[in-house]
């Protein structure tokens, strides 16, 4: 496959079962594929897109020592700040291009699972940044809802198989700079080649060039998705629990031709996981004489912590 599919969610979300059967065919298909789909039909307005790079630029452009008094010690970045060049791929040593923040989950009626989660962080020089972050997380994690919805039906399961896993589930809203570059980079890349933790991933920002997918050749394509489209791949914890039936592809972020290095980007995914304790154990269905399981059984949160110390973000 050379290009990345595009579907539209209300089809998935109408009345009309002949439109929601052609669109779990169709995303089914495409992860099987390659792994990515371009969605339309999500539950981000413009208006709430415009305020969140609005005050994520805002955010952004504070002074460093000011953004620097919401990085956190000893939680492996997982809310608040994280400064430029901390995070690097799996395997590899330079660090990437860019700094970040994270906003996590809005935990409802699980005591539990609040204390397991560390709080989010409230940025007092900017009063909308979190009521903006909040708002955008919570229209973000109702469309991965349905996008999982539609692949749990592929895959020959409940359709709501996957909601209680990820109600009250460990996902990050991550909005991210990637610097204007000053000089010439030795090896590192805006976002080195790299596969995702998680269950999927929504990115918004992927319309200019930049964001590169892999396809089953080794080629890497262009994934540049239309105005009202966001980029939606399947993560690792999908695909161990698929059995690699849906593809967790590989992608990067390139550094731009030079005669833009003096230009920020700004991109922002949404990591969907589920609750620590779902177990990401093969399914039955996704085994057969031809593909034997793949995976030893992990829970959720064993596997993410395994990956962090992986990625530096958190120390042995």
């Amino acid at each position: 496959m050379n290009v990345i599919p595009s579907v539209n969610l209300s089809d998935f979300i109408s009345n009309d079962p002949v439109k929601k059967q052609q669109f779990v065919k169709e995303i089914g298909k495409a992860y099987e594929d390659i792994g990515f789909v371009a969605l339309k039909g999500h539950f981000l307005d413009d208006a709430l897109v415009e305020n969140l790079y609005s005050e994520v630029k805002n955010f952004f452009d504070l002074p460093l020592e000011t953004k620097q008094k919401y990085e956190i010690p000893g939680i492996g970045g997982q809310r608040g700040y994280v400064s430029f060049g901390k995070e690097s791929a799996k395997g590899k040593k330079e660090g990437d291009l860019k700094e970040f923040w994270h906003f996590g989950q809005y935990v409802e009626n699980n005591p539990k699972l609040e204390a397991e989660y560390p709080k989010n962080v409230e940025v007092e020089e900017l009063p909308q940044f979190n009521v903006v972050g909040k708002e955008a997380y919570k229209m973000l994690e109702k469309t991965a809802k349905y996008v999982l919805r539609a692949l749990a039906l592929h895959l020959k399961l409940e359709e709501t198989y996957f909601d209680d896993y990820i109600h009250n589930g460990n996902s990050i809203l991550r909005p991210i700079h990637y610097p204007p570059i000053t000089q010439e980079p030795k090896e590192a890349v805006r976002a080195a080649a790299h596969g995702d933790i998680n269950l999927i991933t929504l990115l918004m920002g992927a319309q200019g060039r930049g964001l590169q997918v892999q396809n089953h050749k080794g080629e890497w394509l262009d994934a540049i998705a239309e105005p009202d489209e966001l980029m939606i791949n399947v993560g690792d914890m999908l695909s161990r629990h698929t059995n690699n039936k849906l593809k967790s592809t590989i992608h990067r972020v390139i550094n731009p031709p030079k005669e833009l290095w003096g230009t920020s980007r700004y991109s922002i995914p949404f990591f969907m996981h589920p609750i620590s304790d779902m177990k990401l154990d093969v399914l039955e269905g996704c085994i057969d004489k031809n593909n034997p399981k793949a995976f030893d059984d992990i829970t959720a949160g064993e596997f993410l912590t395994e990956r962090l110390i992986e990625l530096g973000l958190i120390k042995k």
